[in-house]
């Protein structure tokens, strides 16, 4: 541990908290860490961790485009083969890559300016990706706001998925039959995430009110399409063609789906009026997931989702340097620090996402009911 740390933790009790409840129902308080984010942030900012890495993000931006020139070069010289799905596979990683950095943009980790970034961001995912920033970025601040908190994280609402036990007793139709299933169904269900997606926000740019920037990602996102889809359904035969679309959605898809379901599912619900300091909020209701640098590129930093909540405008190159900084101050504060191998998280999502399905069955689903109910 630093000795800024050290020295900082001497002006404060180690404060044990209650487990945040599992259900949601009802009020629970928690006793506040109220300087706890405050000295860890001084921490972080003194060691410079905050600090801008142009370099870094040009490197990637770099190594990205000429990924984008070999898939261009490869399309053109296998021609009409079904090889082609390679290559569309192929483009499904790389957009997710690019959904990586439109991310980091989003949180002001790459350029020096806010306005910067933002212009960045939007053309990365509107542009690029071909997704709408100004649906996202409505969405996923307020999940950075509220964590797993019933009624406030739109990453927990129901999307035919239902990560909440009332959501899933809810369901109804064909809905409630994967509900039952969701945990095994769930990365099958991902193959239509990037559809889903793109419809999203679509939707979201088509919709009556304001919408900032509406007129300018319609645009992008129309150009994106076009050069994407008139070169595949030009110069491959039209069943070939939809395969190729077809695959690099499912790609994309399972990618995002894959690195972002990691980092809060199956952690701790919070009820939503639950009192709860920032740094505990974070914390506790975060992932990380262990393996060094190869998960860092494989999940564009996602990996370190602890560090990442808590300082959501930090470069992903610094992430490792404070995952100590931040472990070293949960253990003296007797605060749950949750981090654990990639597949080890896919299992405790799949198991955490049937328990909850469990909630859509009659009580006389099991075997052993029905006979009873026989008798």
């Amino acid at each position: 541990m630093s000795s800024t740390l050290s020295a900082a933790l001497t002006n404060e009790q180690p404060s044990r908290l209650g487990p945040i409840r599992q259900t949601y129902a009802g009020t629970e308080t928690f006793p506040p860490l109220t300087r706890a984010y405050t000295q860890v942030s001084q921490v972080v900012r003194e060691t410079g961790l905050l600090r801008r890495t142009e370099w870094f993000y040009l490197v990637v931006g770099i190594a990205l485009a000429l990924g984008f020139g070999g898939v261009i070069t490869g399309f053109i010289l296998l021609g009409d083969s079904w090889f082609q799905l390679l290559m569309a596979g192929a483009l499904g990683i790389l957009f997710t890559q690019v959904a990586f950095l439109a991310h980091e943009a989003a949180h002001r980790q790459i350029l020096a300016s806010g306005p910067a970034n933002l212009r960045l961001a939007r053309i990365l995912a509107a542009g690029v990706v071909g997704i709408s920033l100004s649906w996202w970025d409505a969405k996923h601040t307020r999940h950075h706001g509220n964590p797993n908190r019933v009624g406030k994280d739109p990453d927990i609402e129901v999307d035919t998925v239902s990560f909440l036990e009332e959501d899933a007793a809810k369901s109804r139709g064909l809905v409630r039959m994967i509900t039952r299933r969701q945990g095994w169904l769930f990365f099958p269900l991902l193959t239509l995430e990037g559809l889903n997606l793109h419809v999203l926000g679509l939707r979201h740019l088509l919709s009556r009110g304001p919408v900032k920037g509406r007129w300018l990602e319609l645009a992008l996102i129309a150009l994106r399409f076009a050069v994407v889809l008139v070169p595949v359904f030009l110069l491959l035969p039209a069943g070939m063609a939809f395969a190729f679309v077809g695959v690099q959605l499912a790609v994309f898809g399972v990618y995002m789906g894959a690195s972002f379901a990691p980092n809060h599912k199956g952690m701790p619900i919070i009820a939503h009026d639950a009192k709860l300091d920032f740094f505990s909020k974070q914390v506790r209701t975060s992932r990380n997931v262990s393996g060094g640098w190869w998960a860092t590129v494989l999940m564009g930093g996602l990996n370190y989702q602890v560090e990442h909540h808590l300082f959501p405008n930090m470069p992903r190159p610094h992430l490792a340097k404070a995952r100590e900084i931040v472990r070293d101050y949960c253990a003296t504060l007797d605060v749950p620090y949750t981090e654990t191998t990639l597949w080890r998280s896919y299992g405790i999502v799949i198991d955490y996402l049937n328990r909850v399905g469990l909630a859509a069955r009659d009580p006389f689903d099991c075997p052993a009911s029905a006979q009873f109910g026989r008798a």
